[in-house]
């Protein structure tokens, strides 16, 4: 249904009425805004990503060719933004490796709870190199499709199914070693 909206809308401002777009801006600021917190983990910087996404979606929506649902464009303009902001202004970056083992040197003292392991999930997908990290980001935690996730990412359906792949394996690795790890140490203090 959303998809009929936004085509609705989007026909409404390339009319000339400039309102319609507000219709957008309600139905995906949040979405938006969630996915650029994906790139950066700062609510203020993620909220002012998605202002420049909208921004920039608005003075390219002649641009959108409906040949896809525009909630596909619209994830792949704002995703190219993400990543060029990014760039521009980097935020630190932890290493799997450090944040693995943060916690596996706090599990034989207190079991990490689901939303600890949640966040420390988030932070490794967000230290992985950026082509995993983006598919992984757009397919896991937006929930989409695979055609959708490539689409979105401007690579062929295969190339995003290897993305993906590697991506996990990636972290199993990584999480497998830390594991382990937690595993000695726990057997050498008890």
């Amino acid at each position: 249904m959303k998809s009929d909206e936004d085509l609705k809308d989007v026909r409404s401002v390339l009319e000339g009425d400039l309102s319609a777009f507000e219709n957008i801006v309600r139905r995906w600021q949040k979405p938006l805004i969630n996915l650029a917190f994906r790139f950066c983990r700062n609510r203020d910087r993620a909220e002012e990503m998605a202002q420049d996404a909208f921004v920039h979606v608005y003075r390219n929506l002649k641009k959108f060719r409906a040949d896809a649902a525009f909630s596909t464009w619209l994830f792949a303009v704002t995703l190219n933004l993400y990543r060029s902001s990014m760039r521009r202004r980097p935020e630190p970056e932890e290493s799997i490796d450090s944040l693995l083992e943060l916690a596996a040197s706090e599990i034989p003292h207190l079991r990490l709870e689901q939303e600890e392991r949640d966040e420390l999930v988030r932070r490794a997908v967000a230290a992985l190199p950026p082509r995993y990290r983006d598919a992984m980001i757009v397919f896991y935690f937006r929930e989409m499709d695979l055609k959708e996730t490539a689409a979105i990412l401007c690579v062929s359906e295969g190339t995003a199914k290897s993305w993906l792949h590697r991506g996990r394996e990636i972290l199993r690795t990584k999480l497998e070693s830390s594991s382990a790890q937690a595993a000695e140490f726990k057997e050498v203090c008890l």
